[in-house]
């Protein structure tokens, strides 16, 4: 008896300890944003958990992270590279997941092995640039884009791919029989079918993306305004104090898009992720 009721108090304290634990673990450091980005910049030298002492500094302070760190321009230079490269990785990565699925031979499974394997080998960047110097790319949108779809390709083709295993062969079989071929059952049957995992890899390679400093500074550092390379601007703009309430401002509007666009697409995400990435 006593085991019993021992295990169904633990199945109910199960979701209390796991908002609490999120809570803690997403709370905290979220918190930890909001209050310091509206605190003066004296009392944002040491950032802490505490409320402001010197009253709240929220319009001074995202008023000066949006000019400082040109927001609107660091916006489109970020969605300009942040579409197309997607938009590329989506739809490469659906086309070779889909042959990657539906074809069984020991060939087309090293090629699997080949195309997810740059999800743990980190690209070399010195070579990258490099090879976009000699190509002519390197400093340019296009060379931006297309290092991006290189890199995160392999994260697209991981998660349609068992994701396109899932969906009946008949279906496909159905438009063979009604006269359509590859690229028409492709684009007509297949693709729709999709769309929940490729929500979960577009949020994922947004995220990425719209988020990196590290390739971006080496490839298109200083040529373009990006977001995550503007933040620079606002962090040394103080000589002698660090603007950590400028910092975090400015973090919260970089991440304010990506975050209205998880909330519209949260659904589909998770759909994705249940449906295909674990399967």
């Amino acid at each position: 008896m006593s085991r019993t009721m021992d295990r169904s108090r633990w199945t109910l304290l199960q979701p209390v300890a796991a908002l609490a634990l999120v809570a803690v673990v997403v709370g905290v450091p979220l918190w930890l944003v909001v209050v310091t980005s509206a605190k003066s910049q004296g009392d944002a030298l040491n950032p802490s958990l505490a409320l402001p002492t010197d009253g709240w500094h929220f319009a001074q302070n995202y008023a000066r992270a949006f000019t400082e760190g040109r927001v609107v321009r660091a916006f489109f230079g970020s969605a300009s590279i942040v579409v197309p490269a997607a938009v590329l990785v989506l739809l490469f990565g659906s086309m070779a997941s889909w042959v990657l699925a539906r074809r069984t031979s020991r060939w087309l499974a090293a090629v699997y092995a080949v195309a997810i394997s740059g999800i743990v080998i980190p690209p070399a960047v010195i070579t990258l640039v490099l090879l976009l110097r000699q190509l002519r790319l390197a400093g340019t949108l296009s060379g931006m884009v297309l290092v991006y779809v290189g890199i995160y390709l392999s994260t697209a083709i991981f998660f349609i791919t068992g994701f396109v295993r899932t969906i009946p062969q008949e279906v496909e079989e159905a438009a063979r029989v009604d006269g359509a071929g590859p690229v028409r059952t492709f684009f007509t049957i297949v693709l729709p079918l999709l769309r929940p995992v490729l929500a979960t890899a577009t949020i994922l390679i947004c995220l990425y993306i719209w988020n990196d400093v590290f390739f971006a500074f080496f490839v298109i550092g200083g040529r373009m305004d990006t977001l995550p390379l503007n933040l620079f601007q606002v962090a040394s703009a103080g000589v002698y104090l660090n603007n950590w309430n400028l910092i975090f401002a400015y973090i919260v509007q970089m991440s304010a898009p990506l975050l209205v666009v998880f909330a519209l697409a949260q659904r589909r995400i998770i759909a994705g992720i249940t449906g295909g990435a674990v399967k």
